[in-house]
């Protein structure tokens, strides 16, 4: 039996501009994209970052945003979290991504919500030098 994948996308500048999806289902594997906290609002041609110089706030919006992007492909939302890699582009916000990163996941939030976790400094930042943080998860959808 071949499965078929499910894709969805948001109207991230970003994926308009580079061609990607927010995240792919395959089977029960979920697969979300490196996400920023890009403004849905901005075009491609301009893409802008909400809370710039705020990493605590650009994580806690990532991480909704890729709740959002799991429950979109029929994942139950943070509960079918299973990784989570955090890309930071300066080591002094490391304090507040984790903060942010256990406001939203951390394993005190609920019984079935956790994830094992990675945190990298990215050298160089990323595109857009307002963009604080990248995060990308691996989740499973139960069936």
């Amino acid at each position: 039996m071949t499965t078929k994948k499910q894709f969805f996308s948001t109207s991230s500048p970003w994926e308009a501009r580079v061609g990607y999806y927010r995240a792919v289902r395959h089977g029960g594997q979920i697969y979300v994209a490196g996400s920023t906290a890009a403004d849905p609002d901005s075009s491609p041609e301009a893409p802008r970052v909400r809370f710039p110089g705020d990493a605590l706030q650009q994580t806690r919006v990532i991480l909704q945003e890729i709740i959002q992007a799991i429950q979109a492909v029929g994942g139950r939302g943070a509960e079918s979290i299973v990784r989570c890699k955090l890309y930071v582009s300066r080591k002094e916000d490391c304090a507040a991504v984790g903060q942010g990163f256990k406001d939203v996941l951390g394993k005190d939030n609920g019984e079935q919500i956790g994830a094992a976790a990675t945190m990298i400094v990215v050298a160089n930042g990323f595109v857009d030098d307002d963009m604080l943080v990248e995060i990308e998860v691996d989740a499973i959808a139960e069936s």
